[in-house]
């Protein structure tokens, strides 16, 4: 009997040992992975945010300045600027593509024979550099470009603008060039979303009498909530972090009407020399995007009933 129970109690601490050993595997495997996640991103980041409270050259040693590098955000004429011009590109940008990426996926979720065509045809400029599509649109709204060429061969030369040169206009055409690139990109996500709903809830509803808006509102409204978490998230992310666009097709003029935080964020880096006022500018632009990335997040979740 003593025998057996100490055999038992061997078999146990083998037991015990193995699950302990294979609990900690994948955690050797996740290793490396990580090293390399903290090493680019999560320490350069850390080192980054030090020097956001710093005066900093690039060259000689840093200064420690407490806040004032936030302070001076708030109170520069140019930073509120590239602020509040950065919100209002996301909201334009992320209410705008939204809207014309559903229209596009409910009109594409039905039996048209040329709807594959035009799934590649609207999906194909998200593919595109944004770099290249900029300069393609900056050629199409220059003053003498085709859309106002265009404009005056049918009588309409009143209605003619230096689209990129002025400042009513300017912010507006960065607008509507990012959303024609990546309308297609959202029409996918929500085209995915309606192609997961079961065609026999529409034709339930259908027999019950429902009418277009109201299957729309009560079938695939709530059950198109995760792809439209995920389009909302990601049109905030994108719109907040532009940059690549407005360099190309404004470089943040006409005087300063289209600078963003990305823009501006370059240019007290790379142009003015101030690193450290520029690393302060940035981690202002990452908060602004964890907010606004997870607030509106937190709130789709609680309707859907997830934790």
């Amino acid at each position: 009997m003593s025998t057996l129970s100490h055999s038992a109690a061997r078999l146990r601490l083998g037991a015990a040992r193995r699950a302990h050993g294979v609990s900690e595997v994948p955690w050797l495997f996740a290793a490396p992975a990580l090293a390399i996640y903290a090493g680019l991103l999560l320490i350069p980041t850390a080192i980054g945010a030090f020097y956001a409270f710093t005066a900093w050259d690039g060259i000689t040693a840093p200064q420690w300045l407490g806040l004032a590098n936030f302070q001076e955000i708030l109170s520069d004429g140019d930073g509120r600027d590239a602020l509040v011009h950065t919100l209002l590109l996301a909201a334009g940008y992320v209410l705008t593509v939204n809207a014309i990426g559903l229209a596009l996926a409910l009109g594409l979720n039905t039996a048209l024979k040329t709807r594959g065509l035009l799934r590649a045809l609207y999906f194909f400029p998200a593919v595109v550099s944004p770099l290249a599509v900029a300069y393609i649109w900056k050629y199409v709204l220059d003053p003498s470009g085709p859309l106002n060429e265009g404009l005056r061969s049918i009588g309409l030369g009143g209605l003619a603008e230096p689209w990129l040169g002025q400042t009513s206009t300017a912010l507006p055409a960065v607008l509507v060039v990012m959303v024609w690139q990546f309308a297609g990109w959202h029409t996918v996500i929500y085209l995915a979303g309606l192609q997961g709903i079961q065609r026999e809830l529409y034709e339930a509803a259908a027999v019950d009498g429902a009418g277009a808006w109201r299957r729309f509102r009560d079938i695939t409204r709530p059950l198109l909530m995760p792809a439209f978490t995920i389009s909302l998230v990601l049109s905030l992310v994108v719109s907040l972090t532009t940059f690549d666009q407005v360099i190309a097709l404004t470089n943040g003029g006409p005087a300063g009407a289209t600078t963003t935080m990305g823009t501006y964020v370059y240019e007290q880096a790379f142009v003015n020399g101030r690193f450290g006022y520029s690393a302060a500018v940035a981690l202002m632009l990452m908060v602004v995007v964890a907010v606004a990335v997870t607030v509106p997040l937190a709130l789709l979740r609680s309707r859907q009933g997830q934790p």
